[in-house]
Parts: structure tokens; sequence; C-alpha cells
């Protein structure tokens, strides 16, 4: 696999050499300015589009959340009426035992044998015990009530916060993509205007380049003597290349292309966005 990926960047490397043939010193080295302004603008594009695209990903899990939490708060209510028909029920089943109770207890007095009286009583304490029993199930259904309304008291609590966060970033989503929208629009404009100052061979070799990197850098920088995109150590002959500006040189190990920081004159100075900067951190 890697050797495939050297044979690649080999032959790439190749057709920038190969494209450059001709070229003088100055225009080789208004080429590159040109090609890494590009870079820059084109970066960040990239960043705002990362920033708008992130905040509607945070919108849609905060309404998940949310409307999980109004499920849960639903149910909770639910249960609580079930529970209170529950508790209804038993209290009858009591009414109707007590009823029941004076009713054998009457009929006791008109019994005219042992075995009926017996009998009567053993109804009568059957009632008592059903109604020991449904005070015991009402007590229970009464104490599950409580904790229920705590936990609904607790999401609601919850709701409430993940509300107001809900509409903080839904305003500042809509900011953003008003915001984002205007900016990506003039940076693409100037996008556009910086590419047609560049060599076409240049520009393909950029732009075959890009896709292959997830932050889509195909022009960097040499910072502390390494490649500013892979961070392989450049040899000293190869940073006086890239700083001399004689000669276009490719990183061996990613393929990216790179250029000297320096190479930004304050005729081109590096893009900046408001966007990324109101909302940086």
């Amino acid at each position: 696999m890697a050797s495939a990926k050297n044979s690649k960047n080999g032959t790439t490397k190749k057709s920038y050499l190969q494209g450059l043939q001709g070229m003088n010193q100055e225009h080789l080295e208004e080429e590159l300015r040109n090609l890494y302004q590009l870079q820059r603008i084109d970066s960040l594009i990239d960043e705002i589009r990362t920033l708008r695209g992130e905040l509607p990903i945070e919108v849609q899990e905060l309404e998940k959340t949310i409307e999980g939490l109004k499920t849960r708060v639903d149910k909770q209510n639910e249960e609580i009426t079930n529970l209170d028909k529950m508790i209804s029920e038993k209290k009858n089943t009591s009414k109707d035992s007590t009823a029941s109770i004076k009713k054998y207890e009457s009929q006791q007095s008109k019994v005219r044998n042992n075995r009926e009286y017996e009998s009567l009583a053993k109804e009568i304490e059957f009632q008592k015990l059903e109604i020991q029993l449904s005070e015991k199930r009402v007590k229970e259904y009464k104490a599950a009530i409580i904790a229920k309304q705590e936990l609904i008291g607790q999401s609601e609590s919850v709701l409430k916060e993940k509300n107001k966060d809900l509409k903080a970033k839904k305003e500042e989503l809509e900011e953003i993509v008003a915001d984002t929208e205007k900016e990506e629009k003039a940076l693409l404009k100037k996008s556009a205007e910086a590419q047609a100052d560049i060599d076409a061979t240049l520009l393909d070799a950029y732009r075959r380049i890009r896709p292959n990197f997830k932050n889509g850098l195909a022009v960097v920088t040499v910072e502390r003597e390494s490649c500013n995109g892979c961070y392989v150590k450049i040899p000293p002959q190869r940073q006086t290349e890239i700083t001399s500006h004689k000669k276009l040189v490719v990183c061996e190990h990613c393929g990216r292309m790179l250029v000297d920081k320096e190479i930004l004159d304050e005729k081109k100075k590096a893009p900046t966005s408001k966007v990324l900067e109101e909302h940086a951190g």
C-alpha cells in the first residue's frame, strides 16, 4: 500500500515539474504565491462550511433529546393516571368489603346454627383481609406516584434547560447561516479570481491533491524544518530549494506542495474570516 502511494506521489511530482518547465524564477515565485493565497482562501471556505455543518447536527441532537424527555414525561404522567385509577379501584374494593362485612354481621344475628355463624365469620374475616390488602396497595400506589412526580420534576427541569439551549443554538445557527452565506460567496469569488492567475497545470494538480486530505491542504509551508501537512522532516537541501522559490518542491512523504511561509508579501496578505473569528472557541 505504501509503495503504491509513493509511486502515485512520484508520478504526480513528475507531472508538476514537466508542466512548469521553462518558467523563470520570477514567474514561478508568483505562481507559488498565488497558489498559496488560493489555499488560504479555500481553507477559510472549508472552515466556514465545517462551522455551519456542525451547528445543524447540534440542533438535531438537542431536538432529539427534548423529544425523548417529553416522551418520558408523557409516559410518567400516563402511569400516574393509571395508578390513580388503581387507587380508586382499591378504595371501591374497600367500600364493597365494608358493606359486605355489615351485611354478614347482620346475618350472623339471624343464623340458626353454629355452622352458618362460622361460615359468615370466615366471610367477614376474608373481607377484612381484602380491606387491609387494598389499603396496602393504595399506600404503594401513592408512593409510586410521588416517585414518578419527582422524576417528572427532574425531567421538566432538564427539559427547560434543553429548550433554552435549543433556542440559543437555533438563533446562533440562523445568524451563522446568514453570515457564512454572505462571506462564503465573497470568498468563492476571491477563489475564482486567484485561480485565474495560476498556471493551468499547477491548478489542476492542486485540485487533484485537495480531496486526498481531510483538511483539504494541498499547499503547506515548512514549519520547524518539517512539512506542515504530515510533519515529516525535510532535508536541508530541499529547504533551501523551497526558500529560493526557484523550483516547485513536493513533500516526498505526503505529496503536498511546499512553499516558504514568508512567500506572501504585503500586497497579498493572508485572508481572514470575521465569522470564524467571532465564533472561535
